[in-house]
């Protein structure tokens, strides 16, 4: 499964990618998020490893960031690997204004387990609605500080 979710943060892209890559700010735009903690290679560089925690709902889910591509301020690209579960995030930003920042995120997911593969045939709005969230989140962080840490 594919798509593409945008937003238009309004900020400098240099404002927008200093918020974007420190791991300190994740709490304040990925909802859910319990804690993380780096794995390997160099935080931030292209081969480093993370482990995400998120509580959902009831359930807890963990999953590994590896980054693919790290080439700010124009594109970010991570994979992410969780039970059944293989994500590819290609992130691209560009200077609208000199005031604003498009955010272009395409997706893909990978399902391996029958559960996920189920949902995703029969529910694939859910995934592109839970992923805009995620960049809006970012939009209300990075424009006015709105946090949903702890929401």
């Amino acid at each position: 499964m594919k798509y593409t979710t945008e937003v238009i943060v309004n900020i400098p892209r240099q404002d927008f990618v200093e918020k974007m890559d420190n791991a300190e700010n994740m709490k304040h735009w990925q909802k859910g998020l319990i804690g993380y903690k780096f794995l390997s290679g160099t935080p931030g560089l292209e081969g480093a490893k993370m482990e995400l925690n998120y509580k959902m709902g009831k359930r807890e889910i963990s999953m590994v960031e590896t980054i693919v591509k790290s080439n700010f301020p124009d594109e970010f690209h991570a994979a992410y690997d969780a039970k059944d579960v293989h994500n590819i995030q290609k992130n691209y930003f560009i200077d609208v204004d000199g005031h604003s920042t498009k955010w272009i995120s395409e997706t893909e997911f990978r399902f391996s387990g029958f559960m996920m593969k189920a949902m995703s045939f029969l529910m694939p709005g859910v995934f592109k609605k839970q992923s805009l969230k995620y960049l809006q989140y970012f939009k209300a962080f990075a424009e006015d500080g709105t946090s949903v840490e702890g929401t």
